[in-house]
C-alpha cells in the first residue's frame, strides 16, 4: 500500500456477442455461425469492464481483459485497452470452438492461472447469447475462489476484502468478501465510459496477445 491506495490485479472476462437476434446456427454443431455477421461486447460485460476501471482508478492497480472466441474478437479487446485496460489476452483456438459453459469455464480458468496472481475477477451476470449465468461461478469454483453474483455495488473496505451490495428477491444484501474473489455485476452497478479520440489512437498500438491451446 502506498499513500493509501492499494494496488490490485484485476481481471475482466468478456465475451463477442451477435448484434443482433438474426442468428444463424451451424447444422453439424449447434453452435452459432459468427463469422459475416455484426457482433459487439457483451452489455453485461461492458458493466464488469467499467466497475474495473473505476477500482483501478480509486484504489490503485492493473486491469487485464480476457476474452475467448475467434481471431476478430480481438476488435473488442482494443476497444477495452482503448477505454483504460492496461492487458488483453484472447483465448482463440479452433480446439475451443463449440465450448459449452463447462468448458469455457475450464479453459478460462487455465488462461487465468497462466496470468498469475490476481484479486479480483469480474464478469458480467451473463452472456445476451446464451443467459445461462453460469461460466462466472463455475470459473470461480474451477480457481477454488468465492464469488458473488448479481453485484450492484462494490467497496473497498480493506487490503484483502470488499464489501459488496448484492441483489436479491427481497431487495439486496451487503456482504464482506476475502480476496481473491470472483464478482458478476448487474447493470444497476455502474454507467460505462465512451470511448475518446485519445485513447482509441493509443489502442491502435496496442499488443493483443493469442493464446492457443497448447499455450494453456
Amino acid at each position: 500500500m502506498g499513500g493509501g491506495r492499494l494496488s490490485m490485479e484485476i481481471v475482466v472476462c468478456v465475451k463477442q456477442v451477435p448484434a443482433s437476434t438474426r442468428v444463424r446456427l451451424n447444422p453439424a454443431t449447434n453452435t452459432i455461425v459468427r463469422e459475416g455477421i455484426d457482433m459487439m461486447l457483451n452489455p453485461f460485460d461492458a458493466y464488469a469492464l467499467e466497475e474495473a476501471l473505476r477500482l483501478k482508478e480509486s484504489a490503485g492497480g492493473h486491469v487485464t481483459v480476457l476474452s475467448m472466441g475467434i481471431p476478430s474478437a480481438a476488435v473488442l479487446l482494443r476497444q477495452a485497452l482503448a477505454l483504460g485496460a492496461d492487458r488483453a489476452v484472447l483465448l482463440s483456438d479452433k480446439r475451443f470452438a463449440g465450448a459449452d459453459t463447462l468448458a469455457t469455464a475450464y479453459t478460462l480458468a487455465a488462461a487465468v492461472r497462466k496470468l498469475g496472481a490476481f484479486d479480483l475477477l469480474l464478469c458480467g451476470r451473463q452472456a445476451v447469447d446464451g443467459d445461462t449465468a453460469q461460466v462466472g461461478p463455475s470459473l470461480a469454483q474451477k480457481l477454488g475462489v468465492p464469488h458473488l453474483s448479481a453485484v450492484r455495488r462494490v467497496r473497498v473496505a480493506s487490503a484483502r476484502e470488499l464489501l459488496c451490495e448484492k441483489m436479491s428477491d427481497e431487495g439486496y444484501l451487503e456482504i464482506r468478501l476475502s480476496l481473491p474473489a470472483l464478482l458478476t455485476v448487474v447493470k444497476e452497478i455502474n454507467t460505462p465510459r465512451f470511448l475518446n479520440l485519445q485513447g482509441y489512437l493509443q489502442s491502435l498500438s496496442a499488443e493483443i496477445e493469442i493464446w492457443g491451446a497448447d499455450d494453456l
